[in-house]
């Protein structure tokens, strides 16, 4: 196999949990192929570099090897090469809790809705 389709290539090398969640991203513009925006047909070949938005995190990948099958995540991290720079952001920042000192008392009504926010998540 030479190519497959870039929304099935994400959802097999486990980027996205499901396919249409993978088409999703692609038809919102969060996937470019080669720097363009792709389509959920467009197809993928080795060598091709892949960038998608998923959550707060852009992801750089290049295809190692074209999937169109799930599979594994030890074969499914063989097909694939990260280029992601990696993330400085504090936590806060990158969706995780917000960080608050023991001992300090109830939170503040700023503090509590940030918590709030966190677990509607």
């Amino acid at each position: 196999m030479d190519e497959t389709r870039v929304d099935r290539w994400l959802w097999a090398v486990r980027v996205h949990k499901t396919r249409s969640a993978a088409t999703d991203a692609c038809r919102g513009g969060h996937v470019r192929v080669n720097g363009r925006p792709a389509k959920p047909a467009t197809p993928v070949r080795v060598g091709d570099r892949v960038e998608a938005t998923v959550g707060p995190r852009r992801r750089v990948l290049e295809v190692a090897r074209v999937i169109d099958k799930r599979v594994g995540a030890p074969v499914a991290a063989e097909c694939l090469v990260d280029h992601t720079p990696p993330d400085t952001r504090p936590v806060e920042a990158t969706g995780g809790a917000p960080r608050r000192d023991r001992g300090t008392g109830r939170p503040t009504k700023k503090e509590r809705r940030q918590l709030d926010r966190h677990r509607r998540r």
